[in-house]
């Protein structure tokens, strides 16, 4: 079997839909959409190639892998970025208990955590729009401590996202 190089896309029947990041003399790393990075061997036999592209000795840096990754996700998806929910809820669920006798409510909490990605990316686009805005600069640093107040409200949330990079971070100075 010829070795796939770095940037082949692959479907793995476990893991999903992945890029090849590196290639070592015995396994493939793998960065799969859904589950993160897994490093497979080489003869892995669920190992399915989407496009293939050439082992070369050049290496990579990250940087480059992630830019094709991010190209790759784009053209073959209708989403722009994939948020994972951490493993240990998927499939669970969110008790809201009433303080009364009124019924309690379930929600799925992928339902929810969806919600929550929303919210962050709605916030992220506002934090986005104030900083290219006319604003005057002492506007913008106001609107810009209220954004990072909201992210500090919403870090409660952080334990619900697989990777770190996702988190809501509030402010981090100590005044």
């Amino acid at each position: 079997m010829k070795l796939l190089g770095i940037g082949s896309r692959i479907k793995h029947s476990e893991f999903g839909l992945g890029v090849v990041t590196n290639v070592t003399s015995k396994h493939y790393w793998i960065t799969f959409i859904e589950n993160g990075l897994e490093t497979l061997s080489l003869d892995n036999k669920e190992i399915e190639i989407i496009e293939a592209v050439e082992d070369e000795v050049d290496t990579i840096s990250f940087y480059e892998v992630e830019k094709s990754l991010r190209s790759i996700l784009q053209k073959y998806s209708d989403i722009s970025e994939i948020v994972p929910i951490a493993d240990k809820w998927k499939g669970g669920k969110l008790i809201l208990e009433s303080g009364t006798a009124t019924q309690n409510k379930e929600i799925p909490i992928d339902a929810f955590f969806h919600k929550i990605v929303m919210v962050r990316d709605r916030i992220r686009v506002m934090e986005q729009k104030i900083n290219s805005s006319n604003l005057d600069e002492n506007e913008k640093i106001e609107l810009q401590q209220y954004i990072t107040r909201i992210y500090g409200s919403l870090t409660t949330f952080n334990v619900l996202f697989k990777l770190q990079d996702h988190y809501f971070v509030g402010d981090k100075s100590t005044k």
